[in-house]
């Protein structure tokens, strides 16, 4: 039995995660290895969901070995999406840009490895630069306890400039020489198992989920399960868009046949049994909004709709997170393009709608303008957090209670009886309420409702939609098209 297991373990390829402070170089560093380049696909240049991408490096020997990267992204809003690829990962690569040094989010990358005790190399990014300071580097990652070769301590590091690729062969072989000391195995005969990088919904084909196989071989046709989400691999893609029959383990792979969307960093297995039967946070792919909510102008009502889970993830966490004197209610947060069931639930709740790389249907974009909808979309948290903050920036307006759109003027002999007829279209016009008389969209006058009739009888209010008489008193002269405004 003991050799039966022994035949089964196989040597697989390292998975490893490149970390580090926004804009040091990270996709950059890909983009080099891969020979491809990923930073223009990347709005901003910045990386803002995870991916995973496959190289082949070959050795001085000869030898072709296969390397997995996992891309996180670096703004500080991405902590728990770099944290999952550090969990996922062999090995980590700690960019460090050699005329800046170490930056909050290099500290905090710093702090994930070390929690996850995840083994790191260090690459000190930029060399080429004439700023470039790589003892002031090694001298602030000691002050962080992060002790390098020759500094008293056993993490490597290799200088190098991922713009015009010095040291980055010594990096490879760095990688794969660290990742050989794991001695990295997988159970070829074990259940299919690994991590949810990504989930998101494609208008054409539905549930797209991006994985890391760990171990066993995962095959089109298996049931595969997660805490929250369970499903049958119909279609089974690597990260170049090609369809395959198995993976084995190492290999990035995209699946189609989930029923709903897992979470980002759950666990998957093809196995039901190995998988805990404690149920984590679902992620909804559908809107559930309340059909009508009164407006209140110290809150502004939210309804966000992200590309993918990830990034759901993250733009929920920042505005919900946002600081105002307004509060922010968040009505519903899902996965998937803005269509027209979240710009009804806008009219209703009186929302903004809040889109995070994703799009907005024409017919929807449509609706939206017709009623004044406010739809905020951007690929670009920095762009997204700025719009909402402008909002809630916004002066605090007295609330509207009621308004009568003048269709009629009856009698004017005196001002302080000026008899009126109009249409409530907005909201409740009241008995003895003071008022604003508005035209053009300027107020031009105040004055005081003294007396309100509907159908010819005295009464106390007459609601949206109704027509009525109304005695004002004021001073300035009611005309045909203004507007009587409580507040």
């Amino acid at each position: 039995m003991a050799d039966n297991a022994k035949e089964n373990m196989k040597f697989r390829s390292p998975i490893v995660v490149i970390m580090g402070h926004v804009d040091h170089g990270k996709t950059t560093l890909l983009d080099y290895i891969r020979k491809t380049n990923v930073a223009s696909r990347e709005a901003g240049g910045i990386t803002q969901a995870i991916g995973a991408y496959e190289i082949n490096h070959k050795l001085k020997s000869g030898e072709n070995r296969r390397i997995t990267f996992i891309d996180t992204p670096g703004h500080e809003a991405f902590t728990k999406m770099r944290s999952r690829g550090a969990q996922a990962a062999d090995l980590a690569i700690l960019v460090v840009a050699a005329e800046e040094s170490l930056k909050p989010q290099t500290k905090e990358a710093i702090k994930i490895l070390n929690d996850t005790k995840t083994t790191f190399i260090v690459a000190i990014n930029k060399v080429d630069k004439p700023e470039a300071n790589v003892e002031k580097v090694k001298n602030d990652l000691t002050a962080e306890g992060v002790l390098l070769e020759g500094y008293g301590g056993s993490v490597s590091f290799q200088p190098i400039s991922a713009k015009t690729g010095q040291g980055i062969e010594e990096l490879l072989d760095l990688i794969l020489l660290a990742t050989d000391l794991e001695n990295l195995t997988y159970d070829s005969v074990a259940p299919a198992s690994g991590y949810i990088v990504e989930a998101k919904i494609d208008p054409r084909r539905g549930l797209e989920v991006s994985v890391i196989l760990k171990n066993g071989i995962l095959k089109t046709g298996s049931e595969i399960c997660t805490q929250s989400a369970k499903g049958k691999v119909k279609i089974m893609e690597n990260f170049l868009g090609e369809r395959m029959s198995e993976a084995i383990p190492s290999a990035p792979v995209l699946i189609i046949g989930f029923e709903k969307l897992p979470a980002v960093g759950e666990e998957f297995c093809t196995d039901a049994e190995k998988i805990s039967p404690e149920k984590s946070k679902e992620v909804k792919i559908a809107s559930n909004l309340p059909a009508q909510l009164d407006e209140d102008e110290n809150h502004v009502h939210l309804i966000i709709k992200a590309g993918d889970a990830g990034s759901l993830e993250v733009a929920s966490a920042i505005l919900r997170n946002l600081k105002s004197e307004k509060e922010i209610v968040v009505l519903d947060e899902s996965v998937g393009d803005i269509g027209d069931a979240e710009i009804k639930a806008a009219i209703a709740s009186k929302a903004v709608v809040v889109g995070f790389k994703n799009r907005v249907t024409k017919t929807s974009r449509a609706l939206a303008e017709i009623h004044k909808v406010k739809i905020l979309t951007s690929d670009i948290i920095y762009e997204l957090i700025k719009s909402v903050e402008e909002i809630l920036a916004a002066p605090i307006a007295a609330a509207l209670r009621g308004r009568l759109e003048v269709l009629a003027v009856f009698n004017q002999q005196k001002l302080q009886k000026q008899l009126v007829g109009g249409k409530v279209v907005e909201g409740n016009l009241r008995n003895r309420a003071q008022l604003e008389i508005r035209r053009e969209g300027k107020v031009v006058g105040l004055g005081k409702i003294t007396n309100l009739q509907s159908q010819k009888a005295d009464v106390d209010q007459v609601s949206e939609g109704k027509e009525c008489g109304v005695v004002v008193n004021s001073s300035f002269a009611i005309a045909v098209g203004d507007e009587l405004v409580i507040k």
